[in-house]
C-alpha cells in the first residue's frame, strides 16, 4: 500500500468551486424536473378523486341497499348429534334468501353446518326453524351469515 507524501498533498491544485447550478443539475433540481413533479402530483390527485367518486357512487348511492337482517331467537340441543336452531329473517317481501347455520361445541369449535333456504313471502319478517346435524355434542346453534338469492 502506497502512502501519499505530505508534500504531494500540498502541491495538488485546489478543486474548482462548484456552482449552485451544477449541484441542482446533479441532483435533478432543474426547472423542467420541477414542472414534471408538479404535473405528476396533479395527475395523481385527479386519479384519486376519480376513483374515490366512482367508489362512493358504486357503493353508496346506487340505491340497491337491500340486505337480509337475521337474528337468532332460540336453539335447543336435541341430542349429542343434532341441534335445532330458530331465527327470524327480515328481508324485502317477494325475495328469498339463504342462511348458513352453525352448531358449536364448548370450545366454540364448529361441529355442525347447514345452509337453509328462506322462501319468498308477502311478509317482511319470517321465522325459520331447522335441525343441524353435529359430529359431537353442541352447546349452541347460531346464524353465521345470510344473503339474498
Amino acid at each position: 500500500m502506497a502512502f501519499l507524501r505530505e508534500d504531494h498533498l500540498l502541491s495538488s491544485p485546489a478543486p474548482a468551486p462548484v456552482t449552485t447550478a451544477e449541484i441542482d443539475e446533479r441532483y435533478g433540481r432543474t426547472p423542467g424536473r420541477k414542472r414534471w413533479n408538479r404535473r405528476g402530483a396533479w395527475a395523481a390527485a385527479a386519479a384519486f378523486v376519480a376513483v374515490f367518486t366512482a367508489w362512493v357512487v358504486w357503493g353508496g348511492l346506487d340505491g340497491t341497499t337491500t340486505s337480509v337482517d337475521a337474528v337468532d331467537t332460540a336453539h335447543k340441543v336435541i341430542d349429542d348429534r343434532s341441534v335445532s336452531i330458530t331465527f327470524r329473517a327480515a328481508l324485502p317481501p317477494g325475495t328469498s334468501a339463504s342462511c348458513a347455520l352453525q352448531a358449536q361445541n364448548q370450545t366454540h369449535g364448529i361441529v355442525g353446518w347447514k345452509i337453509v333456504d328462506v322462501p319468498e313471502s308477502d311478509v317482511r319478517v319470517r321465522s325459520v326453524t331447522s335441525v343441524v346435524n353435529t359430529t359431537e355434542l353442541a352447546v349452541t346453534g347460531l346464524i353465521y351469515r345470510c344473503w339474498l338469492t
